[in-house]
């Protein structure tokens, strides 16, 4: 199954798209949707739902996995934060793909086997199940790898 996995943002929003059968996984691309800080926030959910279009259709995933809004002190944050997952949730739901969505914690635990890892070991066991011989460059898009990888794993687990 090919799963596209999304960490959304309203300065970068990472994506990653991996094949599996839920044991195994490969990636397929990752990468980073980067808007202007400075520019209308209407402007830059525009830009991410453009972009987000454009990996759906040049890699044609089954499925997408997106992260629940998390608890945030700022309010205003968690505002745009949500802007910006509705908006990927719109892409997902227009191009008809099966939606898998997940806290942190049912994240951290799938990938790392802890609720409470830390970002870099998120990124190292990302980078291990994926068999990657580099680093990746982004933390957003090791995110986003990690979402599908618990999407996959996740639905693997329900139908087997």
């Amino acid at each position: 199954m090919r799963v596209l996995g999304i960490d959304c943002g309203t300065e970068r929003t990472g994506y990653g798209v991996i094949d599996s059968d839920g044991r195994v996984h490969r990636m397929v691309a990752a990468g980073v949707i980067r808007t202007g800080a400075q520019a209308p926030l209407a402007e830059r959910l525009a830009q991410i739902a453009a972009a987000l279009r454009q990996v759906i259709a040049a890699h044609g995933p089954e499925a997408a996995a997106v992260e629940e809004v998390f608890y945030s002190a700022n309010v205003k944050t968690a505002l745009k934060l949500a802007q910006a997952r509705g908006v990927a949730l719109l892409c997902v739901a227009e191009a008809g793909l099966e939606l898998g969505e997940y806290s942190p914690l049912e994240i951290k635990i799938s990938v790392v086997g802890y609720g409470r890892a830390e970002k870099r070991q998120v990124k190292l066991m990302v980078r291990s199940l994926l068999q990657l011989e580099c680093n990746l460059d982004s933390q957003d898009a090791a995110d986003a790898l990690a979402v599908a990888i618990c999407h996959a794993t996740r639905r693997w687990e329900l139908v087997r």
